[in-house]
């Protein structure tokens, strides 16, 4: 029954992922906006609400170092893989532009933020949540210069078709995410892993799934801005929202490793940032390259 559950699961993923990729790509087109913007917000948010129910939930049970992993596991994990595998699946173009930055630059202010005392307090929690509002300003201000007309040849939703696709959508990726994470869970156990490994990987992939299944279907779509604007929004999100709302509900004390893990999440930003920098683009040998680096990185992680 558990593999049932498994496939099931991943069904759900899919399909649930490719209407809420059409759905959002008829907005863009409705709203006249490029779909970075719409990959940005809406795809962005909807991807990171798991991220958003383990950290705070985690904060709340006095599971610190649970709520900053895995916000920090949850970007690094968007970085390498999700682009990653959309570079090594497809070779796609890519025009960085100031959200980029301001996602590493969300990294940074975190890691000075626990560097020095191993604490993220209420205050810093405000700090990064009046970002998170500025973030959103300069977002809808770049929606409205940037407008873009619609070709004649492109679809578009009714707005009614438009919300149920994404709250039916975003539902099965949700639900679809929690099947994958519980039943390959137990499969791991039965095996005979330890429930930290399991933790560190399984629990891991699976809050980072819609993220990686929206942006490799968004990306096979031919659909670049929305499956780049998912990584860095949710990144940004994560940071500037989830881990803020977190410490402000409860204070939060780090552990050194999770000043390790920013730091190489500060990192494997500015590698990301330089691989599509060079040439516009993310080919399959520099995507291929950053899974071999995730990789690495995953082997530190359960080793120590």
């Amino acid at each position: 029954m558990v593999y049932v559950l498994l496939v099931l699961g991943f069904v759900l993923l899919i399909k649930g992922a490719d209407f809420f990729v059409e759905a959002s790509s008829s907005v863009a087109r409705m709203l006249r906006v490029p779909s970075i913007i719409i990959g940005l917000t809406i795809v962005a948010f909807g991807t990171s609400a798991p991220e958003l129910a383990v950290s705070t939930t985690a904060s709340l049970a006095g599971n610190n170092e649970i709520a900053v992993g895995n916000v920090i596991g949850s970007n690094i994990f968007n970085l390498l893989v999700v682009l990653g595998a959309c570079g090594a699946i497809h070779a796609m173009k890519v025009r960085l532009r100031w959200d980029f930055i301001a996602s590493v630059v969300a990294g940074m202010i975190l890691l000075l933020m626990i560097v020095s005392d191993l604490y993220l307090s209420r205050l810093e929690a405000f700090v990064l949540l009046g970002l998170f509002i500025g973030f959103l300003l300069l977002t809808v201000r770049d929606a409205l210069i940037n407008r873009v007309e619609v070709e004649e040849n492109q679809t578009v939703l009714s707005p009614l078709r438009c919300v149920i696709y994404i709250v039916g959508g975003l539902a099965a990726i949700v639900w679809g995410g929690d099947l994958v994470v519980d039943s390959a869970s137990e499969i791991a156990l039965n095996f005979g892993l330890s429930q930290t490994l399991v933790g560190l990987t399984v629990v891991a992939l699976g809050t980072s799934l819609p993220e990686l299944v929206t942006s490799v279907v968004a990306s096979r779509k031919g659909e670049n801005g929305l499956a780049l604007g998912n990584v860095i929004g949710s990144n940004i999100f994560n940071i500037v929202m989830v881990l803020a709302m977190s410490a402000a509900v409860k204070p939060i004390a780090v552990s050194r490793f999770a000043v390790i893990d920013a730091a190489c999440l500060v990192v494997f930003s500015l590698i990301t940032w330089l691989l599509c920098k060079s040439r516009e683009r993310l080919s399959r040998p520099e995507g291929l390259t950053m899974l071999g680096i995730y990789t690495g990185y995953l082997v530190y992680i359960c080793l120590r």
